[in-house]
């Protein structure tokens, strides 16, 4: 069997003052309030919680998020692993 080879794309984090953010490889924003803004990313599920939080500036096709408010927690949930355990039961059930 071959593996193969999962190329990672770029992804950057930066958080000013906890006021302002700019995100980078963020694959599709899921939701977003007052309180809380939900992206997916090249690197799994970002949450950001706060409060008064604003999408400033969203450009899908250089996949850049630019947020605003006071940002009181931001925090990473793997997504690939779930999809991972998915595709081995379906791989195992056609066997």
């Amino acid at each position: 069997m071959e593996e193969q080879q999962k190329t990672v794309k770029a992804h950057k984090l930066v958080v000013n003052n906890r006021k302002t953010s700019m995100v980078t490889g963020v694959l599709d924003v899921l939701s977003f309030d007052l309180n809380a803004i939900l992206l997916e990313t090249e690197q799994g599920m970002l949450l950001v919680k706060g409060t008064d939080l604003h999408v400033n500036r969203l450009s899908v096709e250089k996949g850049e998020v630019d947020l605003s408010g006071t940002i009181d927690s931001v925090s990473y949930s793997n997504i690939s692993q779930a999809k991972k355990q998915e595709e081995s039961f379906w791989t195992k059930m056609f066997k």
